[in-house]
């Protein structure tokens, strides 16, 4: 599976740890930060466009609370990004709102949480269904 990461300057050193763990995993990490991007506008704008333009299905972006990134990626129509910060979210938001992408903020999750919340969104599918109708009424508004 290929999996889509993007941080900036705050979120850098945990999406390095989740890239490696991924990679010993087998996932196809597209790393659009190699180096940290200045502000999470750029790094989260960056993962969302990769995703729409791609069709990759899974991806995580980093900054330091989750929301900043969550907030620029979903100005974006089409795409929905949910700042998780437990592993439960993770597995619903998935499950339930197709989202294409996750934020986790580094100064709130570490790196074991942070690990455990990727691989319960990662393994989860979309559910589509009922689930469709509120998708479509998102699609909607924007």
């Amino acid at each position: 599976m290929q999996v889509v990461l993007g941080s900036d300057k705050d979120g850098f050193e945990l999406k390095e740890f989740v890239k490696k763990n991924l990679t010993e995993q087998g996932y196809e990490v597209i790393d659009l930060s190699p180096t940290p991007a200045k502000d999470f506008i750029e790094s989260s704008l960056a993962v969302t466009h990769k995703v729409l333009e791609s069709g990759i299905k899974k991806a995580i972006m980093f900054d330091a609370y989750g929301v900043g990134s969550t907030m620029a990626s979903d100005k974006v129509k089409g795409m929905v990004t949910a700042n998780v910060e437990e592993e439960r979210t993770g597995h619903m938001t998935a499950l339930h709102n197709g989202a294409k992408a996750i934020a986790i903020g580094s100064g709130i999750v570490g790196p074991q949480l942070a690990l455990s919340i990727i691989n319960r969104y990662l393994k989860t599918d979309y559910a589509a269904g009922r689930h469709q109708v509120r998708l479509n009424m998102l699609e909607e508004m924007i």
